[in-house]
């Protein structure tokens, strides 16, 4: 017998029926008998000889209706039955047991108002779901008998209502959508019954990662198949695969098709995109397509604009993280009447999202504010925002010149990528606005020579520029699973920390659980170090003095570094010395 059973005081037949929970349908009509163990194992017989399930044969032998059959079994194993009107009175979380899950299982997650976790299952003699639902599910759970078909009916109801969504978000885009992208129509039950193997992997992959999180999708290809890993809060994590080099081709070959690139093109690399329609909203997907000694390779970049717009609300630079000094210094920034704004770091370091919580913090209304991006990423009320379109012709340069000409009050930039845009950003920063921008380099003073090198005025650079952030996402750590910790002698070594310096800070580390997925780790905050411009530090730009110099003309003007920033969090236990030393450079 299952072990899902083990809940039973006294199971087949020597049932304590003090113990007994009837629910509100059971006091509308007189109670079933028990089910009685000779009947359940005579089911179990029939169904193993006509190869069918134990419970669809044990309800034809009792002869009760749908009703009575639930009841009575759910007596007689002691669990408490979920009606279909209770069903429908309740929010189904498919976050926690997903869609294609609910269909194979035949269980439902639902969150009660006191917010406890029911799971509705339909099949108590299936040997494997209570093994399936303990692994996947990390938080506590109460378990709720229901009876097959309602479970059933209730999923298809699910999914034509979601079908029906689809179907209106489709109409209403028709007309938006450009002719030359591809839009794919994505549903939890195709990807349930699909037969297409390559098909049913890709739909997986991105629904899938759309649930946990993840910001990109690698896709690559090795001598014995595919390997799938996604990124989550900057890490990489493998989720699965498939064997077989052929199968990997057709799979690097589905998502060319869907970006609409070249698949008989598999020597240079290729960029695309493509757009998903999932639950009544779109989900952009950015491709790039590379070639390797084993195929090819694919990352698919997660561009989820209506989450991202939902992150947007409320969103200010204290919900980012950053410490109150450079708050308190980036906002003095942002209120500037002109000038230029820069935030810098790699791919993936929340640039825009800082830049965004500034503007959505100085947006009273009262002025014209515009940006051009690729893409737009956040959805902000009020503001002009203007999406990138190379194919078309708009480019960053030219945008920014129409922009000029639309009468802006504050201006965005989504990044400086060319001598052309960093000359006209400047320009527009001279003549009375005030810019944000973002630009790709490791450090404040990386910057500098970034514009140098674009052929930038230094005197037009120092005149514009008002200040400079770098800034790192840092995973902070699982506040379930946390403990105080001290680090060995020699990861403080490794992190240049002395032992007189380790006395005055407390360290934490967790070793995982359900709530982080067993890293450890839940969530990321940003470390950032600030440049605000003081007339010495513009002379010394103009005069190209050494980068020395300038750093140490920096720390006389106040600036703490990203590496110092990152100390104090960990120092203050809400990260380990392992993830800094994984962002943050070592000096």
């Amino acid at each position: 017998m299952s072990a899902l059973l083990n809940n039973q005081e006294n199971f087949l037949g020597e049932v304590n029926l003090k113990e007994v929970h009837i629910s509100e349908m059971d006091s509308i009509k007189l109670m079933p008998d028990l089910i009685i163990a000779s009947q359940i194992k005579q089911a179990k017989l029939q169904a193993q000889l006509q190869q069918r399930r134990t419970i669809e044969v044990l309800e034809e032998l009792t002869g009760y209706d749908q009703e009575s059959f639930l009841i009575a079994l759910s007596r007689t194993l002691h669990f408490s039955a979920v009606s279909m009107k209770e069903l429908n009175d309740l929010t189904a979380d498919f976050e926690t047991v997903s869609f294609s899950a609910a269909q194979k299982k035949e269980c439902l997650a639902f969150n009660s108002t006191k917010n406890d976790l029911i799971i509705a299952f339909a099949d108590p003699f299936n040997e494997s779901l209570q093994e399936w639902v303990i692994e996947n599910i990390k938080r506590p759970f109460t378990w709720r008998l229901a009876h097959p078909k309602d479970i059933a009916a209730f999923l298809a109801r699910f999914e034509e209502t979601m079908r029906a969504m689809d179907d209106l978000h489709d109409s209403s885009n028709n007309i938006a959508t450009e002719a030359d992208e591809t839009v794919v129509n994505l549903s939890l039950k195709s990807i349930n019954e699909d037969t297409n193997p390559i098909v049913k992997l890709i739909n997986s992959t991105l629904y899938d990662a759309l649930k946990v999180g993840a910001s990109d999708i690698h896709l690559e290809c090795s001598s014995t198949g595919l390997s799938v890993k996604y990124r989550i809060d900057g890490v990489m994590a493998s989720v699965g695969g498939m064997q077989g080099s052929d199968s990997a081709d057709q799979a690097i070959s589905r998502v060319k098709v869907m970006a609409q690139l070249d698949i008989a093109e598999r020597r240079i690399p290729q960029d695309g995109r493509f757009k998903v329609v999932i639950q009544g909203r779109e989900v952009d997907f950015r491709v790039s397509i590379m070639p390797s000694v084993f195929g090819e390779d694919a990352v698919l970049r997660v561009l989820d604009r209506k989450a991202l717009s939902e992150e947007a609300q409320g969103l200010s630079l204290q919900a980012l993280g950053f410490d109150a000094k450079i708050i308190s210094q980036f906002r003095r920034l942002a209120k500037e009447p002109y000038g230029m704004v820069l935030v810098t770091g790699p791919t993936g370091s929340g640039k825009t999202t800082s830049l965004y919580a500034a503007i959505s913090e100085v947006n009273t209304g009262h002025d014209k504010i515009i940006t051009i991006e690729d893409p737009v990423e956040y959805q902000l009320p009020g503001v002009l925002q203007i999406p990138v379109n190379e194919k078309k012709g708009l480019t960053f340069a030219r945008g920014l010149r129409s922009i000029l000409r639309h009468d802006p009050d504050k201006i965005m930039v989504g990044e400086i990528r060319d001598s052309e845009t960093a000359q006209i950003a400047v320009q527009a920063a001279l003549t009375g606005h005030l810019v944000f921008t973002t630009v790709h380099a490791n450090s404040v003073l990386d910057v500098i020579g970034r514009f140098m090198h674009m052929g930038v005025d230094p005197y037009n650079f120092v005149a514009a520029m008002n200040g400079i952030m770098a800034q790192r996402l840092i995973r902070t750590i699982c506040p379930h699973c946390a403990e105080d910790y001290q680090p060995d002698d020699q990861l403080l070594l490794d992190s240049a920390i002395t032992p007189e310096q380790s006395n005055h800070m407390h360290f934490k580390f967790a070793k995982g659980c359900g709530h982080c997925r067993g890293t450890g780790y839940r969530g990321r905050k940003a470390v950032a170090e600030l440049l605000i411009l003081n007339d010495e530090l513009r002379e010394m730009i103009v005069a190209r003095e050494p980068i020395r110099k300038l750093k140490e003309a920096a720390k006389r003007s106040g600036m703490h570094t990203i590496r110092e920033a990152a100390l104090e969090a960990a120092g203050n236990g809400l990260t380990t010395l392992q993830e800094i030393n994984r962002v943050t450079f070592i000096a």
